[in-house]
This record gives structure tokens, C-alpha cells and sequence, in this order.
């Protein structure tokens, strides 16, 4: 696969993703992607995309639910 930021080839290996979101921080340091050898470029494919977002749909529900205990 070609690096879209600098063209040179992408091998398959692992990236870490973090994010701060609605007051909390989650971080993964092994999510499998695509990394380029040149400019260290990350491609994360859709499959895992499309896990990572259920995962943060899913802290999303359990902080509210959190959140909607605290303020009794």
C-alpha cells in the first residue's frame, strides 16, 4: 500500500490511538493499522475504525449513565 502523505510503501504493523472525549481519556497502544515505513503515516482499516467507535459509543452510555447517578 502507497503512503498517501509521502507515496513510499505502507507495511501492516500496529499503532496506538488515544482520544480525550467527554471528560475521559482512552488510549489503545496496539491497534493493528497500516504504518509507513517513510513518514511513520498511520491507516487505520475500516474494521477497526468501526470497532474503536463502538467502543467509545459504549464508554459514552456508561459515563451518562454515571453521570445521570451522581446528580441524584
Amino acid at each position: 500500500m502507497e503512503c498517501l502523505c509521502c507515496k513510499a510503501q505502507m507495511q501492516r504493523g500496529t499503532a496506538p490511538f488515544s482520544i480525550d472525549r467527554n471528560g475521559y481519556r482512552v488510549s489503545w497502544e496496539n491497534i493493528p493499522a497500516w504504518v509507513c515505513d517513510q513518514c511513520g503515516e498511520v491507516l487505520f482499516e475500516s474494521r477497526e475504525v468501526d470497532l474503536i467507535q463502538e467502543a467509545l459509543e459504549s464508554l459514552d452510555r456508561e459515563t451518562a449513565t454515571l453521570v445521570g447517578q451522581s446528580s441524584r
